[in-house]
């Protein structure tokens, strides 16, 4: 019984060793990269921003509340890709194929995911990470199976994804076909939840990189 003991000991304290190592592995590949494209990306950032500013005057960048870990708030950044003053006009909704709100620069920046590279800074501060569930709005409605509108708060897995840091990329926004419910992403995010790692989190990043650059963040079927 005492070598039983001794035994669980250690396997909780190794397990916990190994979980501390995984967490300041992705916390240093999040600043790493993050810093990187925040340097080697700011010619983008001054070209996108003469695009947005000659295309209709006005804002370039777009703030909006988000939901982060344990359920903090924070600010999350990105290059304005709908007109302005979309919100007020129209509440704040998820973009739809076609959408008459996002403008012709914007079409683009969607397509390539350029309107988030605003977001290296959320993760450079420790607010994202590159990889993780997509960061939600607070207060954002769901249907449910027979039509009702529920809050999103009431869908199974809601607090579970938020036991970790948003992504800027991960399994539901790569793999998840783009305009299923929430409540099937949301099981794509559990899963990283449950299956997160330093080397998927490189894999998922090498993805990433090859979907924006093929422009296929917008496509309806599969990006890559």
């Amino acid at each position: 019984m005492l070598i039983q003991g001794r035994r669980k000991e250690y396997l909780t304290e190794r397990n916990l060793a190994s979980r501390l190592l995984s967490f300041w592995a992705k916390r240093w590949l999040d600043i790493v990269l993050s810093g990187a494209g925040l340097i080697l990306s700011a010619p983008l950032w001054v070209a996108i921003a003469l695009a947005i500013k000659a295309e209709d005057g006005g804002p370039i960048f777009y703030g909006q509340e988000r939901v982060g870990n344990g359920g903090s708030r924070f600010k999350s950044w990105k290059f304005r890709s709908m007109a302005p003053d979309s919100d007020r006009r129209f509440g704040p909704r998820q973009a739809a194929d076609g959408d008459g709100r996002i403008t012709r620069t914007g079409r683009f920046l969607r397509g390539t995911a350029l309107d988030e590279l605003p977001q290296l800074w959320n993760i450079f501060r420790g607010d994202m990470s590159l990889v993780g569930p997509r960061a939600l709005l607070p207060s954002e409605i769901e249907l449910s199976g027979n039509g009702e509108a529920v809050s999103i708060e009431c869908v199974p897995g809601y607090a579970e994804r938020h036991q970790i840091r948003p992504g800027l990329t991960g399994l539901a926004q790569i793999y998840a076909p783009r305009d299923i419910p929430r409540r099937y992403k949301f099981k794509y995010d559990l899963l990283y939840v449950k299956r997160q790692s330093f080397w998927l989190d490189l894999k998922l990043v090498a993805l990433s990189f090859w979907i924006t650059v093929r422009g296929k963040w917008e496509h309806r079927g599969r990006k890559f």
